[in-house]
C-alpha cells in the first residue's frame, strides 16, 4: 500500500464568516499541531457575492504562522493571472516559507463569471494559455532569464531571488488532455471527487503515459469533500453536502456517497486506506461539517489509526 499524506483545505469560504479574520491562522496552526501534512487554498473567486478568500494571500498567512506543513494550491486558475506576476508571488512565498509550496494549477472553473470578466480572463483558449504559462513558470520562479513570447514585445524577465521550483500539480479530471498535460509539465495530478477505483484506473493511464515519454510517475493528489463526526447537526450537514455535490457534479446520490468521506475516526481511516491502496499519494479533505477545528481533530485521530 502506498504511503499517503493527509492534508486539509483551509476555511476560505462560508466557514470563515463564523471563524472570523483569525480563522486562517488558527486553522493552519491547528492542522500543523494535529500532525497533518499540508494545508490548501482553492481559487474560487467568482465575483457574484460568493464568500471566497484570495488563495495566495491565504497561504501567505498560513506560512507565517507555521513551520512544517506544505502549502498547497488546489488549484490556481492560470487564465486569470498574469504569468510574470504569478511567478513573482509564488517565488516570494516559496522563499519566505522555506520552500514549502506545492503549486496546483489549472484552466479554471468559472469562465464568464463577473470576476473573470473584470480581470479580462478568456472564456476560450484556456488550455493553450495554461500550457504557455506552464512552459515559462519554472524558469521565472528559479530566477532564470525567461522570455515571455505571449507578452507584447516578448520581454525577457529575471526574477530574484530565485528559489527551488515547487512541485507543479496539474488540476483537472481524468480526461486525456489533463493526464497528458500532467505528464508533460507536472510533478503531480490534482483531481477531485473520484472513487478509489477511478483513481486507480486513471493512475494506470498516467503510469502508461509516463513510461511512453520516459517520465517519472506523477503523484496523485486527490481532493474530496468530507463531513466528519456524528450527531444530528452532522447528519444535517452531510445531507446538505450530498445535495450540493450532486447538483454541482451531476452525480446520483449513491455516487456522491462514494466520493465523500463521513463518519468517525474508524470510518475515516478505512476510506483513507482504500485510497492509499488505489495509489493516491496525497489526500486533501474539504471540511463541510460543523466545528471546523473539531473535524481537524477527527482527521488526526483517523491518521493515528493508520500508523
Amino acid at each position: 500500500m502506498t504511503a499517503i499524506q493527509l492534508g486539509v483545505a483551509l476555511p476560505t469560504m462560508n466557514e470563515i464568516s463564523t471563524l472570523g479574520p483569525d480563522g486562517i491562522a488558527t486553522a493552519a496552526r491547528h492542522a500543523e499541531t494535529a500532525g497533518l501534512d499540508s494545508v490548501a487554498a482553492a481559487d474560487v473567486l467568482i465575483g457574484d457575492g460568493t464568500v471566497a478568500l484570495e488563495p495566495i494571500t491565504v497561504l501567505s498567512v498560513a506560512a507565517a504562522v507555521t513551520e512544517r506543513v506544505g502549502l498547497e494550491f488546489g488549484v490556481l486558475s492560470l487564465p486569470t493571472r498574469p504569468v510574470a506576476m504569478l511567478a513573482a508571488q509564488i517565488q516570494t512565498l516559496q522563499y519566505l516559507s522555506g520552500n514549502r509550496v506545492r503549486l496546483g494549477v489549472g484552466i479554471g472553473g468559472f469562465p464568464g463569471s463577473p470576476f473573470w470578466q473584470a480581470v479580462g480572463a478568456p472564456s476560450t483558449g484556456r488550455g493553450r494559455r495554461t500550457d504557455e504559462a506552464l512552459k515559462v513558470l519554472p524558469g521565472l520562479i528559479a530566477g532564470e532569464p525567461t522570455e515571455l513570447p505571449e507578452a507584447p514585445g516578448r520581454p525577457v524577465v529575471t526574477l530574484s531571488p530565485g528559489t527551488p521550483v515547487p512541485p507543479v500539480l496539474i488540476g483537472g479530471g481524468d480526461s486525456d488532455a489533463v493526464l497528458r498535460r500532467t505528464i508533460t509539465y507536472g510533478d503531480g495530478w490534482l483531481p477531485s471527487a473520484l472513487t478509489a477505483a477511478e483513481a486507480s484506473a486513471a493512475g494506470q493511464r498516467l503510469r502508461d503515459l509516463a513510461a511512453e515519454r520516459g517520465r517519472p510517475m506523477p503523484g496523485i493528489h486527490l481532493g474530496l469533500h468530507a463531513v466528519l463526526g456524528e450527531g444530528p447537526e452532522v447528519r444535517s450537514a452531510r445531507e446538505a453536502m450530498a445535495k450540493q455535490l450532486s447538483e454541482f457534479f451531476a452525480m446520483p446520490p449513491e455516487k456522491v456517497a462514494e466520493v465523500t468521506i463521513t463518519g468517525g475516526p474508524a470510518q475515516i481511516a478505512e476510506r483513507i486506506a482504500a485510497y492509499a491502496e488505489a495509489g493516491v499519494t496525497n489526500l486533501g479533505l474539504g471540511l463541510d461539517g460543523p466545528g471546523y477545528l473539531r473535524q481537524l481533530d477527527l482527521m488526526a485521530e483517523a491518521r493515528a489509526l493508520l500508523n
